[in-house]
Protein backbone atom coordinates (compact mmCIF):
# COMPACT_ATOMS: atom_id res chain seq x y z
CA UNK A 1 0.00 0.00 0.00
CA UNK A 2 2.36 2.79 -1.11
CA UNK A 3 -0.42 4.75 -2.31
CA UNK A 4 -1.11 6.39 1.78
CA UNK A 5 2.32 7.19 1.89
CA UNK A 6 2.52 9.59 -1.32
CA UNK A 7 -1.26 10.16 -0.55
CA UNK A 8 -0.60 11.70 3.26
CA UNK A 9 2.34 13.36 1.38
CA UNK A 10 0.21 15.19 -1.27
CA UNK A 11 -2.04 16.49 1.56
CA UNK A 12 0.93 17.48 4.11
CA UNK A 13 2.62 19.43 1.29
CA UNK A 14 -0.56 20.96 0.05
CA UNK A 15 -1.56 22.13 3.75
CA UNK A 16 2.26 23.71 3.65
CA UNK A 17 1.05 25.58 0.44
CA UNK A 18 -2.44 27.01 1.66
CA UNK A 19 -0.64 27.58 5.25
CA UNK A 20 1.48 30.17 3.33
CA UNK A 21 -0.68 31.19 1.33
CA UNK A 22 -3.15 32.45 3.90
CA UNK A 23 -0.78 33.22 6.47
CA UNK A 24 -0.75 36.95 7.28
CA UNK A 25 2.06 39.03 5.93
CA UNK A 26 3.15 36.18 3.60
CA UNK A 27 2.92 37.30 -0.36
CA UNK A 28 3.31 34.41 -2.56
CA UNK A 29 0.21 35.58 -4.25
CA UNK A 30 1.69 39.47 -4.20
CA UNK A 31 -0.85 40.48 -1.83
CA UNK A 32 0.47 39.90 1.53
CA UNK A 33 -2.05 40.47 4.31
CA UNK A 34 -5.29 42.20 3.13
CA UNK A 35 -7.89 40.09 5.62
CA UNK A 36 -8.17 39.39 8.83
CA UNK A 37 -8.70 35.64 9.79
CA UNK A 38 -11.22 34.11 11.94
CA UNK A 39 -10.51 34.49 15.67
CA UNK A 40 -11.22 33.55 18.94
CA UNK A 41 -12.48 36.85 20.73
CA UNK A 42 -12.69 37.49 24.53
CA UNK A 43 -14.27 39.35 26.62
CA UNK A 44 -13.04 42.21 28.77
CA UNK A 45 -13.28 40.14 31.89
CA UNK A 46 -11.85 36.95 29.91
CA UNK A 47 -9.03 39.14 29.15
CA UNK A 48 -8.04 41.08 32.22
CA UNK A 49 -8.04 37.72 33.95
CA UNK A 50 -5.21 36.27 31.64
CA UNK A 51 -3.15 39.91 31.95
CA UNK A 52 -3.50 39.26 35.82
CA UNK A 53 -2.40 35.99 36.30
CA UNK A 54 0.33 36.73 33.67
CA UNK A 55 1.21 39.87 36.07
CA UNK A 56 0.67 42.71 33.16
CA UNK A 57 -1.38 45.44 34.61
CA UNK A 58 -3.66 47.79 32.27
CA UNK A 59 -5.10 51.63 32.84
CA UNK A 60 -7.45 53.61 31.37
CA UNK A 61 -7.20 57.62 31.23
CA UNK A 62 -10.81 57.54 31.80
CA UNK A 63 -10.83 54.73 34.52
CA UNK A 64 -13.04 52.85 32.55
CA UNK A 65 -13.37 49.71 30.65
CA UNK A 66 -16.15 50.71 27.98
CA UNK A 67 -15.33 49.57 23.96
CA UNK A 68 -17.12 52.47 22.73
CA UNK A 69 -15.60 55.66 24.55
CA UNK A 70 -12.10 56.43 23.71
CA UNK A 71 -10.62 57.22 26.81
CA UNK A 72 -11.22 53.94 28.03
CA UNK A 73 -9.18 50.77 27.69
CA UNK A 74 -11.12 47.72 26.78
CA UNK A 75 -10.67 44.56 25.87
CA UNK A 76 -14.06 43.27 24.42
CA UNK A 77 -13.61 41.43 21.06
CA UNK A 78 -9.95 41.44 22.02
CA UNK A 79 -8.08 38.03 20.05
CA UNK A 80 -7.21 35.42 22.08
CA UNK A 81 -3.77 35.71 20.22
CA UNK A 82 -3.13 38.82 20.93
CA UNK A 83 -3.70 38.51 24.44
CA UNK A 84 -1.26 35.22 24.47
CA UNK A 85 0.99 37.63 22.80
CA UNK A 86 1.73 40.00 25.05
CA UNK A 87 1.87 36.73 28.19
CA UNK A 88 4.10 35.71 26.11
CA UNK A 89 6.34 39.17 24.99
CA UNK A 90 5.55 39.88 29.29
CA UNK A 91 7.53 36.43 30.11
CA UNK A 92 10.26 36.83 27.43
CA UNK A 93 11.05 40.16 28.51
CA UNK A 94 10.72 40.19 32.38
CA UNK A 95 9.53 43.43 31.98
CA UNK A 96 6.78 45.28 33.98
CA UNK A 97 3.95 46.05 30.99
CA UNK A 98 1.23 47.75 31.43
CA UNK A 99 -1.26 48.33 28.29
CA UNK A 100 -2.76 51.47 27.78
CA UNK A 101 -5.13 50.96 24.64
CA UNK A 102 -6.93 47.78 24.08
CA UNK A 103 -9.82 47.26 21.34
CA UNK A 104 -11.46 50.61 22.43
CA UNK A 105 -12.87 53.37 19.77
CA UNK A 106 -10.52 56.24 18.87
CA UNK A 107 -8.13 54.20 17.42
CA UNK A 108 -6.74 53.96 13.47
CA UNK A 109 -9.38 51.98 11.01
CA UNK A 110 -7.88 49.11 9.43
CA UNK A 111 -8.16 45.41 8.84
CA UNK A 112 -5.51 44.61 11.77
CA UNK A 113 -6.59 47.32 13.74
CA UNK A 114 -7.04 47.78 17.79
CA UNK A 115 -10.73 47.64 17.17
CA UNK A 116 -10.68 44.57 15.75
CA UNK A 117 -9.01 43.20 17.99
CA UNK A 118 -5.43 42.98 16.73
CA UNK A 119 -3.32 45.94 18.37
CA UNK A 120 -2.03 46.54 22.46
CA UNK A 121 -0.84 49.59 23.21
CA UNK A 122 2.09 49.71 26.10
CA UNK A 123 3.43 51.94 28.37
CA UNK A 124 7.08 53.01 27.27
CA UNK A 125 9.87 51.56 29.51
CA UNK A 126 13.33 51.52 29.42
CA UNK A 127 13.03 47.55 30.05
CA UNK A 128 10.64 46.89 27.31
CA UNK A 129 12.54 49.75 24.58
CA UNK A 130 15.87 47.90 25.15
CA UNK A 131 14.11 44.40 24.71
CA UNK A 132 12.28 45.60 21.38
CA UNK A 133 15.45 47.40 20.17
CA UNK A 134 17.83 44.87 21.38
CA UNK A 135 15.82 41.75 20.16
CA UNK A 136 13.56 42.49 17.18
CA UNK A 137 14.72 43.46 13.24
CA UNK A 138 13.73 46.77 12.61
CA UNK A 139 11.87 47.01 9.36
CA UNK A 140 12.06 50.94 8.66
CA UNK A 141 9.10 53.65 9.50
CA UNK A 142 5.31 53.81 8.88
CA UNK A 143 3.39 55.80 7.11
CA UNK A 144 2.95 58.55 10.11
CA UNK A 145 6.90 57.85 11.10
CA UNK A 146 6.91 55.58 14.02
CA UNK A 147 10.22 53.53 13.80
CA UNK A 148 9.01 49.71 13.93
CA UNK A 149 10.78 46.62 14.87
CA UNK A 150 8.91 43.07 14.07
CA UNK A 151 9.80 39.68 15.78
CA UNK A 152 10.73 36.83 15.16
CA UNK A 153 6.85 35.60 14.58
CA UNK A 154 5.97 38.51 12.52
CA UNK A 155 4.20 40.51 15.09
CA UNK A 156 5.01 44.18 14.21
CA UNK A 157 6.15 46.96 17.48
CA UNK A 158 5.71 50.34 16.38
CA UNK A 159 7.31 52.99 18.64
CA UNK A 160 4.41 55.66 18.78
CA UNK A 161 6.41 58.22 21.41
CA UNK A 162 5.20 57.30 24.40
CA UNK A 163 3.82 54.23 24.23
CA UNK A 164 4.75 50.84 21.83
CA UNK A 165 1.48 49.95 19.38
CA UNK A 166 1.96 46.57 18.95
CA UNK A 167 0.05 44.77 15.97
CA UNK A 168 -0.52 41.03 16.92
CA UNK A 169 -0.83 38.82 14.03
CA UNK A 170 0.24 35.39 16.01
CA UNK A 171 0.69 34.76 20.21
CA UNK A 172 4.32 35.53 19.59
CA UNK A 173 5.21 31.78 19.95
CA UNK A 174 3.27 30.83 22.52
Amino acid sequence: MQTRPRLRSALAALALVLGALFAPGVGILGGGATEAHAATKLTHSQATSRFSSSGITWSSSGGCSNRNVSTCTSFDQLNLTSAQGAQTLKSATGCALNITGGTETGHASGTYSHWNGYKLDFGKTTCLTNYVKGTFAYIGVRGDGAPQYQSGSGNVYADEGNHWDVTYYNCGGC
